[in-house]
């Protein structure tokens, strides 16, 4: 059990015993307790004054001498503060806590049924490579399922491919036009790559185009529609839908080339799924759902042939679920999906990992599969993130002005070889350790940063900034897990027997730390928030560096303090590993 439950469920059943209330473990607030106070646990006294009629001062006292009275192996002092009841814990539970756990090598994790959750992430288009946006998307959807099964639910990853739809056409339709039958083996491109600069050059020729229609007289909307090669690409789309057969094998041929490409970059970031599923084969079931909700009269047929929802009744506005050609958009395949994903594996609860720009796209999918009648419906979940920018400013893929995932992962890598050999401590590593290594930092690098910030928010990447050992970064945390390993093999490993004595101040607020671990998993999980656990880990490693830098563990002052310290090493590298491991992040040996 927690700490803090402990600390609850003894409160609840000491104020229960003094004033006969029922009182229950939600009705007060146990919170660390502040820097500048003495104590390690505060209750928070305002929520109780009214069930036992007493004032702060008066509970404090009664509440804090029967606590000390009734759990004499928990609590050794306490002292009140305007409301607060500040608790000191027993040296002799710190000890006893740190010998169940320091041999613990999944010390955290829950192993009863949570449940079953599906997560969805990444989401590419088949007309360009991953991009920097994607990282962050791949390692957040990849990092909050590690986490949910670290806290016993079983985790479907899955992926959708966006392999159908006009984006798609333009890729195909500059290819026709311009390649002049290259390849990417041919031109030794890889195959998202080659792909992509085809979309790119599509975005290129069609403003050609378009600007010369409105040199024409043309208005620049209706320029935009009106170019060839959009045209071109519209009556493809038509053609795929119709299942022509020369356009099925130039799409079937540029897909493959760049689902070759996406597995190589996933190879590489770590990202794995369980289940694909293709744009191409969910629409149809979209669209079987599209008359399904015309015969429930939940859509509507317009005049022109389109199909939409009106939510205005909800507070959103109209929606279009199918165009007026037949063709399926976005939402239809949505649809589709939703239903095709609870039939193969019932879950009740679907997590989508998708930018913060499809906001309104989620809200109106949820209404309308609950409308459907679609099972677990509700259990629909937009995990909605803020963009990545880089200092230079937003990315634009249709002007070719996006970062590659490839490219930023190459670069990442580039910075860790040189920061580290700026270090000076690798001289005794053979080349293949060396590539290893750098590989781990720079990834872990670029993983930390991403994942260091709350979901929510925006955020701005810096490569530089990322790879720092002494900054709020991944290989600051590796920097000081490969310490504790180096540390521990030129130690004998501790004795299995519980150690006593006084903690000293870094030792025990290492020992506080570790303890929370349990807990922050717990709130990582419930929030769907991997940051809460990068910052976390930075504070065990920051407060463990410096811990080693005033303690010394093969010199400490008597036997027993080297065996507490052995101990509070071994546990300090199991949570940095499992922390890092739930981000993503390898853990180097040696660094």
């Amino acid at each position: 059990m927690h700490i803090v439950e402990s600390i609850q469920k003894a409160t609840a059943h000491t104020l229960s015993g003094l004033f006969g209330a029922a009182v229950t473990e939600t009705d007060f607030q146990v919170n660390k307790t502040k820097e500048e106070f003495e104590g390690d646990y505060t209750i928070v006294l305002f929520g109780l004054l009214k069930k036992t009629g007493k004032s702060p001062d008066a509970l404090g006292n009664e509440l804090g001498k029967a606590l000390l009275q009734q759990n004499p192996g928990l609590f050794s002092q306490y002292n009140i503060n305007k409301g607060f009841l500040n608790l000191t814990i027993t040296d002799g539970y710190w000890h006893q806590f740190l010998q169940e756990h320091y041999r613990n090598t999944h010390y955290g994790k829950t192993l009863t049924n949570a449940g079953k959750v599906m997560v969805e992430y990444s989401s590419p288009n088949t007309n360009k490579p991953l991009h920097l946006g994607h990282l962050r998307n791949n390692f957040l959807g990849w990092s909050i399922a590690e986490i949910l099964k670290f806290n016993g639910y079983q985790v479907i990853k899955t992926c959708i491919a966006n392999d159908r739809g006009i984006h798609i056409c333009k890729s195909m339709v500059a290819w026709q036009l311009y390649a002049n039958g290259s390849t990417p083996d041919s031109t030794h491109t890889k195959g998202d790559h080659f792909v992509g600069d085809y979309y790119v050059l599509f975005g290129t020729e069609h403003n050609k185009q378009a600007k010369e229609l409105v040199e024409s007289g043309m208005s620049k909307e209706e320029a935009e529609k009106n170019t060839a090669l959009m045209k071109a690409a519209q009556q493809m789309l038509i053609d795929w839908e119709a299942g022509k057969p020369e356009v099925m094998d130039l799409w079937k041929k540029m897909n493959s080339w760049v689902y070759k490409g996406f597995d190589e970059t996933y190879q590489v970031i770590g990202s794995d799924f369980d289940k694909m599923y293709y744009e191409s084969e969910t629409y149809i079931l979209g669209k079987q759902l599209v008359e399904l909700g015309l015969e429930k009269k939940v859509f509507v047929k317009k005049e022109d042939g389109s199909v939409w929802i009106d939510l205005t009744a909800d507070g959103l506005d109209e929606k279009i679920v199918q165009r007026k050609d037949g063709t399926a958009v976005y939402m239809t395949q949505d649809i589709g999906l939703a239903l095709e994903k609870y039939k193969q594996y019932q879950c009740n609860n679907s997590i989508y990992v998708v930018g913060d720009e499809q906001n309104y796209h989620f809200k109106v999918l949820k209404l309308i599969c609950e409308k459907l009648q679609i099972p677990a419906a509700e259990g629909i979940y937009h995990l909605s993130y803020g963009m990545v920018e880089l200092p230079s400013g937003r990315m634009k893929t249709r002007e070719g002005t996006v970062v590659d995932a490839d490219d930023i992962v190459a670069e990442m890598q580039q910075e860790a070889e040189q920061k580290t050999n700026e270090q000076g401590k690798v001289k005794d590593f053979s080349n293949e350790e060396l590539k290893a290594l750098y590989r781990t930092i720079g990834l872990g690098a670029l993983k930390f940063f991403l994942l260091r910030v709350d979901p929510k928010k925006r955020m701005v990447f810096n490569p530089e900034e990322s790879i720092d050992f002494h900054g709020f970064t991944g290989p600051f945390i590796q920097y000081n897990y490969a310490r504790i390993k180096s540390v521990l093999r030129k130690n004998d490993a501790p004795e299995p027997i519980i150690t006593k004595g006084e903690f000293l101040r870094l030792e025990k607020e290492l020992v506080v730390a570790l303890e929370q671990f349990p807990a922050v998993l717990k709130a990582a999980a419930h929030e769907y928030n991997p940051s809460a656990i990068a910052v976390y880990a930075y504070q065990v490693a920051k407060t463990f560096s410096s811990f080693f830098a005033e303690h010394s563990i093969a010199q400490a002052e008597t036997p027993e303090k080297k065996q507490l310290r052995l101990k509070l090493s071994m546990l300090t590298a199991h949570v940095l590993q499992n922390a890092l491991h739930l981000l993503g992040i390898k853990v180097p040996e040696r660094m």
